[in-house]
């Protein structure tokens, strides 16, 4: 189905509230942005439930191992929804269904072609009481999240009249592009506008992050819509790719290590991407050339740098001391693998200076002084390197 490859700025009619400026006067390039069409997908059983942000249907593909099928648009489904979701329940949600983009339409349980409410099945329907329009669902543990640009509802089956309970759960924690959410066993994860967030139960949690300014102020606003989170539950952690400075794909990502409460971030052009499950590694797809690539497997990059780490500032000493590094004394899996070097500075706006590589041996001997470094460690050879913790040997040389 047709749609927008590509997000871009609605500084024209209908690119803001009504009445929130007079007739006739000059917008500037700050309104409102037309996003980019996205997909969503479930899966009903064996079969492909999907839905377009442009088209509005929901589809669905009957997997069929001997003929092969088309998708075909969904029987007595709601037409100009946002979303499709399925619920560990077996309903079929129709996200901001019929062009209202805050109405949550259902199926009948184990039905998904009998949409009208009747006293004989639990098909049904919500207006959510919020300002924001529906973006995205997860499922957790005995509970749907249901995700605005806003805020954060929750639905919980009881059955009987009512079918569903609908509780707000959050605000102002709204989430920043339908693909930003994902839900791992430890809850749901999204990206907001200026935060990241959580829900494993009770309140919506917000999630205290070093590299907040890093990533919102690079992002390219226009573009937010791509952005996309894949969990990688082999190493705890959780990966948003997003576009960033004047970029119109996604060459960015943000991680989080939820298990060791670790943030880093990179440079990787990926649009999407599936965990292990179904397939041996994770999966995720080149935002250059739409090729997937299998990830957490062998040591071809491609055209990417070979893997490096790098840490923030590290104050030495007591922040008023200069402090004379000598030797380093490493802790690696197999010595010889990486090399580090290290950036130093002796005051935060000071000119950093570079010293190294150095290659790794036991203690490793150095010369730099400063108040503050930052420490990167680089592969020297294609190998599945670890680094534990390294302590570096100094001696005060003086204050000011």
């Amino acid at each position: 189905t047709a749609g927008n490859p590509d997000g871009s700025l609605n500084s024209g009619f209908g690119g803001s509230y009504f009445g929130s400026s007079y007739y006739g006067t000059e917008r500037n390039e700050s309104q409102s942005t037309i996003p980019a069409t996205t997909w969503t997908l479930d899966t009903w059983g064996e079969y492909l439930l999907a839905c377009s942000t442009a088209d509005g249907k929901i589809y669905e593909w009957q997997l069929d191992r001997t003929t092969p099928t088309v998708a075909a648009q969904l029987s007595n489904a709601p037409v100009d929804n946002r979303g499709v979701f399925v619920t560990e329940e077996r309903f079929v949600f129709a996200l901001g269904a019929g062009g209202n983009p805050r109405k949550v339409q259902w199926s009948d349980r184990e039905d998904n072609t009998t949409w009208s409410p009747l006293a004989t099945n639990e098909a049904g329907d919500i207006e959510l009481q919020t300002s924001g329009y529906i973006e995205c669902a997860e499922r957790i543990q005995g509970q749907t999240v249901i995700l605005t640009d806003q805020d954060a509802h929750s639905a919980t089956y009881i059955g009987g009249q009512f079918v569903y309970g609908f509780e707000r759960i959050g605000t102002a924690c709204g989430v920043i592009a339908p693909q930003a959410s994902v839900s791992v066993q430890a809850g749901c994860f999204w990206m907001g506008d200026k935060n990241f967030y959580m829900y494993n139960g009770g309140q919506v949690q917000e999630l205290p992050s070093e590299v907040d300014d890093y990533v919102f102020d690079g992002i390219n606003r226009s573009q937010r819509s791509k952005i996309c989170a894949v969990s990688n539950k082999q190493y705890n952690e959780i990966w948003w790719f997003y576009p960033s400075g004047d970029s119109i794909e996604c060459d960015s990502y943000v991680a989080y290590n939820y298990r060791e409460n670790i943030w880093f971030t990179g440079y990787m052009g990926r649009t999407c991407g599936v965990d292990l499950g179904a397939f041996k590694h994770p999966i995720f797809f080149c935002s250059e050339t739409c090729r997937p690539f299998v990830h957490e497997f062998g040591f071809d990059y491609g055209n990417l740098e070979a893997p490096w780490a790098e840490t923030g500032p590290i104050s030495l000493g007591n922040g008023d001391t200069v402090m004379h590094v000598t030797d380093l004394i490493p802790d690696e899996k197999t010595q010889g693998d990486v090399q580090v070097k290290f950036k130093t500075r002796f005051h935060p706006n000071d000119t950093e200076r570079e010293y190294g590589a150095y290659s790794m041996s036991n203690p490793t001997s150095v010369r730099f002084s400063g108040r503050q470094i930052r420490m990167r460690i680089e592969t020297a050879t294609l190998a599945d390197w670890r680094v534990g913790t390294n302590r570096i040997e100094a001696r005060p040389g003086g204050r000011r």
